[in-house]
């Protein structure tokens, strides 16, 4: 355990002295490789932030249905049976709406009452109006679709009309957004690699020499190698690090115009950055990506040397 550790510890110090011998480069890498990580960085912190907001909204679906316009009133009112049997799995709110009252609150609203003064009689049907109360997030939302195809199939219903709409929209956009910085960090991950595996590579052709004298005096593969698996992991680890930093300083800004936005709906609401084990699996990510872009350098480069 001891020799394996003096191993791991020689390793480290090799390769941050190789980094001290041109700190310039080191820090052009790392900058470059940050720019790469601090998009996907920014989306996921974004992603962190909007997604509480929309699972935890109090999501309540309210139905409206309305009777066909010949249908007796006292047909109407003997249809609360059925939708209560529709909604017996649920809690449910049923109230029934009469014409007269629906077109009161026509007026009321729409401030058109000489209007629909004119048309002489009532145009309105009757209604019921079923507000739900147990769908707790954006995707339960979805249920009441169902719901709302076997209200259509009882006898006298002319339509069927759902307010929940937008909460499917949400969702789905923020499963887009999902998709969509996903293939962008595939993507940008891809570039990470790319860049420390050049960067491994300008190294290796400059220690060339130096590798072929410890190969002559019996040095292994592994113990070549393991410097360079150090740098490249050190590249990503300081390049993660920088691309938080630049991703929490622009919250600052963007927080105030947050929340003169937010003020004008009475919310307070804020971007803040992730947590500290947000912050830790995505350095964790950086420095595995700088990783394995230095052993597919160090596999494909060392071997030419032997």
């Amino acid at each position: 355990m001891k020799r394996w550790l003096r191993q791991h510890r020689y390793a480290l110090v090799a390769a941050l002295g190789n980094l001290a011998k041109a700190p310039g480069s080191f820090l052009f890498n790392v900058l470059v490789v940050a720019i790469a990580l601090a998009l996907p960085f920014a989306g996921l912190t974004l992603l962190d932030n909007v997604r509480p907001m929309s699972e935890q909204l109090s999501v309540d679906p309210e139905i409206s249905l309305f009777m066909k316009a010949d249908v007796p009133r006292d047909q109407a009112q003997a249809l609360a049976p059925a939708l209560r049997d529709v909604l017996k799995d649920y809690k449910a709110k049923i109230a029934f709406v009469p014409r007269e009252q629906a077109l009161e609150a026509l007026k009321a609203k729409s401030g058109l009452t000489d209007v629909l003064g004119t048309l002489g009689e009532n145009p309105l049907p009757d209604g019921y109006v079923m507000k739900l109360d147990s769908f707790k997030s954006a995707a339960d939302a979805g249920r009441v679709d169902a719901l709302a195809e076997r209200l259509r199939a009882l006898p006298g219903v002319d339509a069927v009309q759902v307010d929940s709409a937008w909460v499917k929209r949400l969702a789905a956009l923020l499963g887009v957004l999902r998709l969509a910085l996903l293939l962008l960090a595939v993507t940008l991950g891809m570039v990470v690699i790319a860049v420390v595996f050049n960067t491994i590579r300008l190294q290796v052709l400059t220690q060339r020499d130096e590798i072929a004298v410890s190969k002559l005096i019996g040095a292994t593969d592994v113990f070549i190698h393991r410097p360079f698996y150090y740098t490249g992991a050190l590249l990503g680890l300081c390049a993660g690090a920088v691309a938080l930093g630049a991703v929490a300083l622009a919250l600052l800004p963007l927080n105030v115009s947050i929340g003169e936005f937010a003020s004008l709906y009475a919310s307070q609401f804020q971007l803040a950055p992730l947590a500290p084990a947000g912050i830790a699996a995505l350095l964790g990510v950086s420095a595995a990506l700088g990783l394995a872009g230095a052993v597919l350098s160090v596999q494909r480069h060392l071997a030419r040397l032997h």
